[in-house]
């Protein structure tokens, strides 16, 4: 069975689909079967990867709502070893639609569960809200969420209020729900508040804090635009590094050697 991670801030703007995708690109580097899951209607994670959004024929509207079979949905990219569950503009209405729904809170898991076997890791990119699609995606973490915040002061008010609906969702649905790791981004070694924050955080999940610290980079902003993982547009960028270390990290607490680098 593969292991599931869902990448989840309520707050935008925090570099949660950067990490989602370049932490994708980097397993699948390492020789890992990955599954990339958009689940935010804007679908970034989805352009990230070079899939125009206006093209999508389905994907996870289609699993969550209809709950259809995702395998003719999933797309895979051969040049990075990731396999799509894409996001479309469908997506958009799912909030309102979940509403009626028997389980509306497990429809993803059940996706999730079905294409288990294919992948040794599901990584879901949530959207930037703590909606019925974001409850979806807590509820399908298997393994824990991966939390990623930004290196500045009012990302700290985040934090609160993303941990109580965590420990709702424990204790109403999912008891098992854990945090895996928290990714500290957009971090600038130049200013004292970059500083202040990553202390601030390591008190709030002292055992938790990724060490890898993913920094500013014009780079990671530029590679969105041309539909590339940061391994792909500028593999020798402090970015680049940034993210394999993460990934590194992640492969060995789940105990799994890395394969050699390409």
């Amino acid at each position: 069975m593969s292991r599931v991670y869902t990448l989840v801030n309520q707050k935008g703007g925090v570099g949660k689909t950067t990490t989602a995708t370049n932490l994708a690109a980097y397993l699948a580097y390492y020789g890992q079967r990955v599954l990339l899951i958009d689940l935010d209607p804007q679908a970034n994670a989805t352009a990230c990867l070079g899939v125009d959004k206006a093209t999508v024929k389905g994907g996870t509207y289609e699993a969550i709502i209809h709950q259809a079979n995702p395998g003719p949905f999933i797309l895979h990219n051969p040049r990075l070893k990731i396999s799509l569950l894409p996001a479309s503009t469908a997506l958009a209405g799912a909030e309102v639609e979940l509403v009626p729904e028997l389980a509306r809170e497990t429809r993803l898991r059940e996706t999730v569960k079905s294409v288990s076997e294919r992948y040794d890791y599901v990584l879901i990119d949530c959207p930037p809200s703590l909606g019925l699609l974001t409850l979806n995606g807590l509820v399908a973490a298997r393994h824990g969420v991966i939390i990623p915040v930004q290196c500045e002061y009012l990302a700290l008010e985040g934090i609160g209020q993303l941990t109580n609906t965590i420990q709702r969702v424990r204790s109403a649905i999912f008891p098992e729900l854990a945090v895996r790791g928290v990714v500290l981004t957009m971090y600038d070694s130049r200013t004292k508040l970059a500083a202040d924050v990553v202390g601030e955080v390591r008190k709030h999940f002292p055992t938790q804090v990724f060490k890898s610290l993913i920094p500013r980079s014009i780079r990671l902003a530029e590679a969105p635009s041309y539909g590339q993982p940061i391994v792909v547009y500028a593999p020798d960028s402090s970015g680049a590094q940034a993210y394999a270390a993460l990934a590194r990290e992640v492969l060995e607490g789940d105990g799994i050697k890395i394969a050699l680098e390409a």
